[in-house]
């Protein structure tokens, strides 16, 4: 089910940054406790955008977004707590209890001191930065639409996250172990919520009971720490009976838990369930690749040809690889022609490097290994500038068999990127003959006795040298020649 034009307005970036502004006007007049809550909400979900684009989003604005929102939501979210703090008082004391004056008090001597960091983070603040972020950020998200498989595959590593905290929580039953579990479980639900709109319309609710469960646990154990560190109780049995209803609705919030959580239908299951299978992860992996590129890229449309050139002589010399690697090293070599230029991003001199650079710092996606990444990374590093050599330390860190998959693939790339050498997409197609002792490239669009022939004459060599063979470089139409 489509989420309806008002929801599609209320999970955009546009509408949560004009929002931020809006509750800092509400909050400063008077820090009452609905527009603190309005405010951390506006700035949750913010920060959590932030928090998934910047996967694929390299722009630095992001982070820079995130962080200005951090110490105002951490001044409010402990003001925010001392709010519910005092709830489970009245909730959980009987009247006239002399324990819970004395965490009134407290509560009350405490709020003094948050509202006054609350006011001064509020001050701090800077509202003219923010409102240029409103402005130029969500132009950059709406590049990826909602419910992309690419968000799709952000929210099933979330989801592993979370289950292993799940796992460990029920192991250890700590309160930390749940802790983090309740963040896990948050930062699963925001993904969903931010940036899969069809899913959270049918697993909103739920999503939001787990976490409220969590959080009442997480709420219940500050009360008692809080309790207990300021010495409230005038003698034990107070002592006891507090611990008692403490414990009494700390193990029904975690029985609502379990129930949805533990056993054959779990919820775990059901999300799973509704999130990419293993057998797509590889490719919508590498469109995530693409996308964090194409933020990056001066050219896009030349790195996607490079690409498409590169496949071609791949699949010509595909006998050179082994049976068991050939996809792999296939998508390796996509992966690098895809992102081979990004380090124009930082420099225009020696941006190969920076690509490398760049590259070898991702986090592999799902259905990509961290070893691949750092492949890719090498491989788009030698599509120009100086050939592979034992005097590098990447490269001579390698072992044999790696040495000479990065010289092949880079082979490769560096002669793709050298038919397009001039971006203009003149060579549309080659053809590889390679049963001889000399490897024969008929490219259509080539010609001889040219600037491009003689720059291609020198690009092969990395290739010759991997393939062990001279290259011959001819027209596709013998005529041409």
């Amino acid at each position: 089910m489509a989420a309806s034009a008002v929801q599609q307005k209320r999970i955009g970036l546009a509408y949560w940054m004009d929002e931020v502004l809006n509750q800092v006007e509400m909050v400063a007049d008077g820090l009452r406790s609905d527009p603190v809550h309005d405010l951390r909400t506006a700035l949750r979900r913010c920060r959590s955008l932030a928090d998934g684009l910047m996967v694929l989003d390299a722009d630095p604005a992001w982070k820079k977004m995130r962080k200005a929102g951090k110490q105002l939501f951490g001044s409010l979210g402990e003001l925010r707590d001392s709010h519910v703090l005092r709830e489970w008082i009245e909730k959980l004391a009987p009247e006239g209890d002399p324990a819970a004056r004395v965490l009134r008090d407290f509560l009350n001597r405490r709020e003094q001191e948050l509202q006054i960091a609350a006011v001064a983070a509020l001050q701090e603040f800077d509202r003219a930065k923010w409102n240029n972020w409103a402005h130029q950020l969500p132009s950059r998200a709406a590049r990826i639409p909602l419910d992309s498989p690419v968000f799709a595959q952000l929210a099933l590593e979330r989801w592993y996250q979370a289950r292993a905290l799940h796992c460990r929580a029920l192991r250890n039953r700590t309160k930390v172990a749940f802790h983090d579990l309740r963040i896990g479980i948050k930062r699963f639900r925001y993904t969903v919520e931010n940036f899969l709109p069809s899913l959270h319309d049918r697993w909103s609710a739920d999503l939001k009971e787990l976490q409220d469960a969590l959080g009442d646990v997480h709420d219940l154990d500050v009360l008692w720490h809080t309790a207990l560190t300021i010495k409230v109780f005038p003698d034990s049995a107070s002592q006891l009976a507090w611990r008692s209803r403490v414990q009494e609705e700390r193990q029904r919030c975690l029985e609502k838990y379990r129930g949805k959580m533990v056993g054959t239908d779990s919820l775990w299951k059901v999300w799973r369930a509704g999130l990419p299978k293993p057998e797509h992860l590889r490719t919508i992996g590498f469109r995530r690749l693409e996308i964090w590129a194409a933020f990056l890229d001066p050219n896009v449309r030349h790195s996607r040809h490079v690409a498409d050139l590169a496949t071609q002589l791949f699949d010509g010399l595909a006998d050179r690889v082994p049976d068991d690697k050939r996809e792999s090293c296939r998508q390796i070599l996509r992966a690098a022609a895809a992102m081979h230029d990004v380090g124009y991003a930082k420099t225009n001199r020696g941006h190969h490097k920076a690509s490398a650079r760049m590259i070898r710092k991702l986090s592999a996606p799902l259905g990509w290994t961290a070893d691949e990444i750092r492949t890719v990374s090498l491989v788009a590093r030698y599509h120009r500038g100086a050939l592979p050599s034992e005097t590098q330390k990447t490269f001579s860190d390698l072992p044999q068999s790696k040495r000479w998959t990065v010289q092949f693939l880079g082979g490769i790339l560096r002669f793709a990127c050298a038919c397009d050498t001039q971006q203009d997409a003149k060579i549309r197609r080659i053809d590889v003959e390679s049963s001889t002792p000399v490897l024969t490239v008929r490219a259509e669009g080539y010609a001889q006795a040219t600037p491009l022939a003689e720059h291609l004459a020198a690009a092969r060599y990395l290739l010759e040298l991997a393939d062990r063979r001279p290259v011959f470089i001819l027209p596709a139409d013998p005529q041409a020649a």
